[in-house]
């Protein structure tokens, strides 16, 4: 899983490099040699047209993959966790993970088990520490630079919602107060073990997940006013003030009714340090206008994809092609409404986190990250079995590993844009050929180009009125790394 920035090529005083994960078989392969084509694609960056800057990419520790990586060799074990952390991997940036259980757990639990324990002094965390703590502390001692963590609880306690289970129900409003202090217990016994969180969202899904695992509702002014009145005061006086608190948490269609609640006025928005995202309404659409909206109605406030999976499907092992194939599956298309499916045809996994991606980029998103990290051949462990797949797929009977074209697809954004970075003007001429670029805090720029046609094309890079040419592959994405020569 290494990956060398040497070598650059010299054109016109400008020293690049070039990477590329295709269906025909690159997986972040360096390229050295183009075949000129005819009409280049013409793409136009200016640094000084100057947008966001980047939180960072990542994926999701989970207990489902920190089992997983305890069932694996030893050796095994630290490819993974190199692949994703190292500088010669993925070098992951910005991370998530749960609090207490998910469908992604082995089992329900909550970290407050005893009933009416309003101070939480009974409060554990003793269901992670087999397991999820040890993989982010292994993640942590790999990763050079380090990495950014967003908690989110799935559920509150259930003795503190109305219908008394982990599955739906609303947080009764005489537990404010306590499920704020849950928050507090969380980040100090976190703390305790040497990790440091960097944000949290209130809850995952607050319009539930059709009531089938972990959840808890919340509407927008419920939510708002519990960040208000009770979370943000309690954190800013527990000495967690700089904790990010995002808001929402769940698909981009209702972006809008919530950031108008949010952000309402300075007192419905003093707590929020931004909003949080996931990608589940469509399988092709990025909704550009929703995240738009949102952006602007707060221009100072984090705007970051905290979710994101090839789910209702169970992982195809050591099949590249299938992750390229136009048609591998479809998500929704079987449930959903007649006047919904337009929103569901099949897709190629590897298009739509490209697509994705780039897309968020190119409207505001500041942070994009990935679910979990490892699954097994079956998509879990998932204890609703929700399977899903994720970019390395394991098999822990045999001790076997398979990185999937999703590993390097996130790669190209995870390795080569990196926190602080800042998105820059990046415009294409072509209707089917998507990019995106940043400048780096070493100066270097880094774009992204997908290109989902059956045919490769030639690329005509303009930068200061300087060119680069160079050409991509058929179904491929590429990363061009410039440096000044």
């Amino acid at each position: 899983m290494a990956f060398s920035l040497q070598s650059c090529r010299v054109t016109n005083g400008l020293k690049y490099e070039v990477y590329e994960t295709s269906a025909q078989g690159n997986s972040l392969k360096k390229i050295t040699e183009f075949l000129p084509k005819s009409n280049p694609i013409a793409i136009q960056l200016n640094p000084d047209e100057k947008f966001q800057t980047i939180t960072g990419f990542g994926g999701s520790f989970t207990e489902a993959s920190a089992y997983l990586l305890n069932k694996l060799s030893k050796a095994n074990r630290e490819k993974v966790l190199e692949a994703y952390f190292s500088e010669a991997g993925s070098n992951y940036s910005l991370t998530r993970t749960h609090i207490a259980s998910c469908d992604f757990s082995l089992k329900n639990y909550t970290y407050a088990k005893v009933e009416n324990d309003l101070q939480l002094e009974h409060f554990t965390i003793e269901d992670d520490r087999s397991d999820l703590i040890p993989m982010i502390l292994e993640a942590k001692s790999i990763s050079k630079e380090g990495f950014n963590i967003i908690a989110s609880p799935w559920s509150c306690p259930p003795w503190m919602k109305d219908n008394k289970k982990y599955v739906g129900g609303k947080l009764l409003p005489e537990y404010n107060d306590a499920f704020a202090l849950y928050f507090s217990k969380y980040l100090d016994a976190y703390q305790k073990e040497g990790i440091t969180i960097w944000g949290v969202t209130v809850i995952n899904e607050p319009h539930g997940n059709g009531n089938n695992w972990e959840s808890t509702l919340f509407s927008p002014t419920e939510m708002t006013h519990f960040v208000e009145n009770h979370l943000g005061p309690k954190l800013e006086k527990e000495g967690w003030g700089k904790v990010k608190i995002l808001g929402y948490d769940q698909n981009r269609a209702g972006l809008k009714e919530w950031v108008d609640v949010m952000y309402k006025d300075q007192n419905s928005s003093k707590y929020y340090a931004g909003t949080a995202i996931h990608w589940y309404e469509s399988t092709y659409d990025y909704f550009p206008d929703a995240l738009q909206y949102a952006h602007h109605k707060s221009p100072d406030k984090h705007l970051i994809q905290t979710e994101a999976c090839v789910d209702s499907e169970v992982p195809h092992w050591r099949d590249d092609a299938w992750y390229w194939k136009k048609e591998a599956t479809d998500w929704g298309w079987d449930w959903a409404s007649e006047q919904d499916k337009h929103l569901h045809p099949k897709y190629a996994p590897v298009n739509r986190y490209a697509t994705d991606i780039i897309g968020c980029l190119n409207n505001w998103v500041d942070g994009w990250i990935d679910w979990n990290m490892v699954l097994d051949r079956q998509g879990g462990p998932n204890w609703f079995k929700n399977w899903c797949t994720a970019p390395v797929i394991v098999d822990p009977v045999n001790d076997e590993v398979y990185f999937t074209p999703l590993y390097y697809t996130l790669a190209h954004f995870s390795k080569f844009m990196r926190p602080g970075a800042v998105k820059i003007g990046c415009v294409i001429n072509h209707k089917d050929i998507m990019a995106t670029a940043v400048k780096n805090p070493d100066d270097s720029i880094a774009v992204v180009v997908f290109n989902p046609t059956e045919n490769a094309q030639s690329l005509a890079l303009s930068l200061n009125n300087q060119n680069i040419d160079c050409t991509i592959s058929a179904k491929a994405i590429q990363t061009i790394i410039i440096k000044k020569n």
